[in-house]
């Protein structure tokens, strides 16, 4: 069965980024990929972010980049982890 991949238009995710950052908290392992606003289910000016991959070798950390950039209609390799590489949040660099 493929899994399901959700998120939330461009202009509401763009509307959380801050001086070009975007604060993230990632569950990985997560039985979908998705991308939920902040007020839904958690902390005010925090995107949620569910991907399928597991923390290992960094493949959690690409799948969010993978969401994000397929998400907002950036190249994957546009975007960056600036903060937290190893932390569930994160602060991910958003080019202009």
């Amino acid at each position: 069965m493929a899994k399901k991949t959700l998120f939330r238009p461009r202009e509401e995710i763009l509307s959380f980024v801050n001086g070009g950052e975007l604060t993230v908290k990632v569950t990985p392992n997560a039985g979908e990929n998705s991308i939920i606003l902040p007020g839904e289910n958690g902390p005010a000016g925090i995107l949620l972010i569910r991907v399928t991959a597991t923390p290992e070798n960094g493949k959690a950390n690409s799948a969010v980049l993978k969401l994000l950039s397929k998400a907002l209609g950036l190249r994957k390799t546009s975007l960056e982890i600036v903060r937290g590489g190893n932390a569930r949040t994160k602060v991910i660099n958003i080019p202009d």
